[in-house]
């Protein structure tokens, strides 16, 4: 196996060295296009004729060597910065929609200038997808210059905008916009009554960047627009106070990953008594189950300042891969409630969802698709299977010398702490700058206290202070900073050795450079090096370390405690097996994530097919190519949208409760498919049905006012939240082979023998 592995990475590795000799011949004849003699007039005349032939239809690959050229002349003459050759192979690597590995300080930025140029010249529009509003206003503001002096338009669209202002961006010839408020604006348009309504013009190119957190980590976060919320009436407290009273041991299973819980015999017996409802299972008493479910789920795996954080009152979810606050982020309505009940707050029911979609599937309705980040290359087959992204490596500028130190293993967390903080103490002596990259906002609080308690001051830098995260982060190659950080906040903001004051980088140089250090592995390899590249920017010299105990979550979970049984001690453990075996577990686990996301997509793949094929139609209804009257365009979309929402509103309750189909020896796949496509092929009878008695209510009456007095209008107002996906990928297994078989045992043999209980 191993040597089939080795092959195919060897012919990986040939394939990949062809494409950059390829890209490199590229480079060297866009060099040779000299163009320092020409003066401002020439090259803005030059722009001029390479738009009006990608507007008549030449290739773009023909013209790719002169734009290139131009770019790399506009951004030296308008920001002084001249592209390294690595850049520009970058750059005609994403022209050719490729997904790109640039390590940090690498000039990604700068590289996606070029293909955004070339792509823009149709005319057609470029959106650059960034992490956060605050990179997409820096970049649009950083590199609109070299635009603007080749003649094209360049906004940043951002959280809040006015319609006309989101309009206006839109139009441009590149938006930087983040993905997410992007995906927004497209289900705002989706339920548009008019076409004057809608911001976004038809998709054609998309540079995504930090790739590997938009097209994996987040891709199944789903997007949602619901219509008016209102407080929920439903009893949480009840089941938030029966499910504190379920929490012994003997009441509760885990499943084998600890994901999940679900209730035993004894447990639903105690459940039903203190409930007083008989038998939890029978149908009837489903929704009592599923608020049950939800409670339990939120007493035993979700975390306090791990999972959420409570602030102002609210609840507010950490993202599990920076450790910030989720902004406009919630769990699935019952899940989100039961945690509010759990803090003793109110919590706000969604509202009647209108249109929902994931960013993967947002993603995929670009034509024209690359990607760029540091870290891409350990996920590459996840890239190729879901958006037939291939991955690239671009060499460095300057050699990688950053020194990455095999992990520390620990028996016990105390042991960890300590040597943690022994570590931290005798290098900040040096004046060495240290980044620290915690697992939680606990975590962070813990370390610093820590800290302060030997006079070692540090910025911590979590989920609880993120709108400061730029200022801080940039701050932490400056001697003497101690950083403490939750996972990897703070992406796309450089950490320049000694702040950028040179004298103090001549400093830091000497003493090694910056050191980080994790105190603790990921699940994903992938998130370790993201830490990891924090450090070693442009050549500059730096180090890593991961410190790891055997009581850590992830090692416990698969019981690497059990399997090295080794004394408590407080010096290092000197096993080599030790990290080979975490190594593999992390190689497991994602594995596993690509199995959920195969399988999750198997249910939401149909669900987004469907959704297309009725959008298409609403929007050629919305700009008019189907010859009906304005009363019956406005009707006709009213009751797209209407029944499209129920629908919507019929795949959740299914998704609910579809694993129940595998007691009856019925693939939930194939059931909820087969469900689904029935209830979807009812709605255009439905509309068509409903469309017509409305058409005779309103006696072919073309006014607006009139449309009004019948409710046919736009929700009076409208909400866009994000949905967390943690839940619906873990709930998956939420019913185990003991559930399955209780359920069963109680089903079949109450009725014989007349038990009430088991």
């Amino acid at each position: 196996m191993n040597l089939a592995v080795n092959l195919l990475q060897k012919f990986k590795d040939r394939d990949t060295q062809k494409r950059l000799k390829v890209y490199q011949d590229k480079v060297e004849l866009i060099r040779k296009r000299n163009l320092e003699a020409w003066d401002d007039g020439q090259l803005q005349a030059e722009s001029l004729r390479l738009q009006k032939e990608a507007k008549s239809g030449i290739p773009l690959d023909e013209l790719l060597i002169d734009a290139y050229a131009l770019v790399c002349e506009a951004a030296k003459r308008k920001l002084g910065l001249q592209p390294y050759d690595v850049q520009i192979m970058a750059a005609i690597a994403l022209h050719d929609r490729m997904l790109i590995e640039q390590h940090t300080g690498e000039g990604k930025t700068l590289s996606a200038v070029m293909p955004a140029y070339l792509n823009a010249l149709t005319g057609k529009g470029v959106h650059v997808l960034t992490f956060n509003d605050y990179l997409a206003n820096r970049d649009a503001k950083w590199m609109g210059p070299i635009y603007r002096f080749l003649g094209l338009t360049v906004n940043s669209v951002q959280a809040g905008m006015s319609l006309s202002e989101k309009r206006e961006a839109y139009a441009s010839d590149i938006t930087y916009v983040t993905a997410k408020e992007s995906g927004f604006d497209y289900l705002r348009d989706s339920i548009a009554l008019t076409e004057a309504d809608t911001v976004h013009r038809p998709f054609h190119y998309v540079i995504v960047d930090e790739a590997d957190s938009l097209l994996l980590d987040e891709a199944r976060v789903p997007l949602v627009i619901t219509g008016e919320s209102d407080t929920t009436s439903e009893d949480r407290i009840r089941f938030a106070e029966v499910a504190r009273q379920l929490v012994e041991e003997e009441y509760y299973d885990f499943d084998e990953f600890q994901r999940n819980v679900y209730l035993n015999e004894a447990g639903s017996a105690e459940a039903e008594g203190l409930l007083g409802c008989g038998n939890l299972y029978d149908s009837h008493n489903s929704h009592l189950l599923t608020s049950l479910n939800c409670a339990l789920h939120v007493e035993l795996l979700l975390k306090k300042d791990v999972d959420y954080i409570v602030r102002d009152g609210k609840i507010e979810l950490i993202e599990e891969y920076t450790g910030r606050v989720a902004e406009n982020r919630y769990l699935p309505e019952g899940l989100q409630a039961a945690l509010a009940a759990k803090e003793g707050l109110q919590s706000l029911a969604g509202g009647k969802i209108l249109g929902t979609i994931t960013l993967q599937h947002f993603i995929s309705l670009y034509p024209k698709i690359c990607g760029m980040t540091a870290t891409a290359h350990a996920s590459a087959m996840e890239f190729e299977a879901i958006y037939q992204l291939q991955v690239v490596q671009i060499p460095p500028n300057r050699p990688n010398i950053r020194i990455d130190h095999p992990h520390r293993i620990y028996t016990h967390k105390e042991a960890k702490l300590k040597a943690l903080v022994q570590e931290i103490s005798s290098v900040h002596a040096t004046g060495r700058p240290i980044l620290i990259g915690t697992s939680s906002v606990e975590e962070s609080g813990m370390l610093a206290e820590a800290l302060a308690v030997i006079g070692v001051p540090c910025h911590v830098l979590n989920a609880k202070n993120d709108a400061e995260e730029a200022v801080i982060i940039a701050k932490a190659g400056e001697i003497g900073a101690v950083t403490v950080s939750t996972n990897m906040a703070g992406r796309g903001v450089d950490i320049r050795l000694g702040g950028g004051d040179r004298t103090q980088a001549e400093l830091v140089t000497k003493l090694g450079g910056l050191y980080v250090i994790g105190t603790h592995v990921n699940e994903s390899v992938r998130i370790d090096d993201q830490l990891r590249g924090r450090s070693g920017r442009q050549g500059d010299p730096g180090a890593s370390i991961f410190f790891v105990s055997l009581e850590d979550e992830l090692l416990l979970r698969f019981g690497i405690n059990k399997a090295f049984r080794a004394p408590r001690q407080d010096e290092a453990l000197e096993e080599p097996v030790l990290r080979s075996k975490i190594a593999h577990i992390q190689r497991v686990i994602m594995g596993q994530n690509f199995d959920i996301q195969q399988e999750l997509n198997c249910y939401s793949d149909m669900v987004e097919d469907q959704r297309r094929i009725l959008y298409a139609e609403r929007l050629r209804i919305l700009k008019g190519e189907k010859p009906m009257s304005p009363s019956e365009q406005r009707v006709r979309l009213f009751y797209i949208d209407e029944f499209w929402a129920d629908h919507l509103a019929y795949v959740s309750y299914l998704r609910e409760g579809i694993h129940l189909e595998s007691l009856a020896s019925r693939n939930p796949i194939d059931e909820f498919h087969a469900q689904i496509t029935q209830a979807y092929e009812q709605i255009p009878a439905k509309i068509n049905s409903e469309t017509a008695k409305m058409l005779v209510k309103l006696g072919g009456s073309n006014d607006p006012a009139e449309w009004e007095k019948f409710g046919l209008k736009s929700p009076s107002s409208t909400r866009t939240y994000i949905i967390n996906d943690q839940y619906i990928q873990n709930k998956r297994s939420s019913w185990g082979a003991m559930t399955v078989f209780a359920f069963w045992i109680r089903k079949t043999l109450q009725p014989v023998f007349g038990w009430s209980k088991l």
